[in-house]
C-alpha cells in the first residue's frame, strides 16, 4: 500500500513519539498505520508499506498484542492473520494508561510497601523513612485516582478533564500564577 503524504507524516511522527515514550519506533509506526487506516492489515502489507523486515513486523505485532493495543482479525477466504487496533482514542488512552500502570507503577508501589513493612526499615534515618512513606502515600493516592478515572465513561472523563483545566485556571487567578 502506498501511503499518502498525510499518512506518512502521521506514521513517522507517531514512531518518533513512541521512541520518546520508550516504545520501539517500528512498534509505534505499526500502531499508527493501523490506527490511521482504521482497517485490518496483514503482516506482509504492513512490512511492505513501512519498508521494514517481516521479522521486525512479527516481533512488533507481538509487542502490540502484549500491550492489548491490537487484536487479530480474520478475513473470509484468507488464511492469514490480519491485525487491527481500536479507532477510539479514549479506548486507546485507557488501554495505555492501564497497561503502563500495571507494568511500571504497581510494581513500584509494591516495593515501597514492602520496604515500609520490613522491620529493618525502622533502622533507617527518620527523614529517610518520611521520604519513603511520603512517596508511598503519593503513589497510593495517584493510583487510586487513576483507577477511578479509568472507570469513567469517555464522555464523563472528558468532562472531568475539562473541569480540571477550568479549576486550575480559577485557582491560578487572572495572573496565571499558582
Amino acid at each position: 500500500m502506498e501511503l499518502s503524504e498525510v499518512a506518512r507524516k502521521f506514521v513517522v511522527h507517531w514512531g518518533e513519539m513512541g521512541n520518546a515514550w520508550g516504545v520501539n519506533r517500528t512498534v509505534a509506526q505499526i500502531h499508527a498505520l493501523l490506527f490511521f487506516h482504521g482497517r485490518p492489515l496483514h503482516a506482509e502489507e504492513i512490512a511492505d508499506t513501512l519498508t521494514v523486515a517481516r521479522s521486525n513486523v512479527s516481533t512488533s505485532l507481538k509487542e502490540l498484542q502484549n500491550w492489548n493495543l491490537i487484536r487479530v482479525a480474520h478475513v473470509l477466504g484468507d488464511r492469514r492473520d490480519y491485525f487491527e487496533t481500536s479507532v477510539d482514542v479514549w479506548e486507546l488512552f485507557r488501554t495505555i494508561v492501564r497497561e503502563r500502570k500495571e507494568r511500571e507503577f504497581d510494581p513500584t508501589v509494591r516495593v515501597l510497601g514492602e520496604l515500609v513493612a520490613d522491620p529493618s526499615f525502622q533502622t533507617e534515618a527518620a527523614d529517610t523513612q518520611d521520604r519513603v512513606r511520603e512517596a508511598l502515600r503519593f503513589m497510593d493516592t495517584l493510583g487510586a485516582w487513576s483507577e477511578e478515572m479509568l472507570r469513567l465513561s469517555p464522555t464523563t472523563l472528558e468532562k472531568v478533564l475539562k473541569l480540571g483545566a477550568s479549576v486550575q485556571k480559577f485557582v491560578r487567578g487572572s495572573d496565571g500564577r499558582d
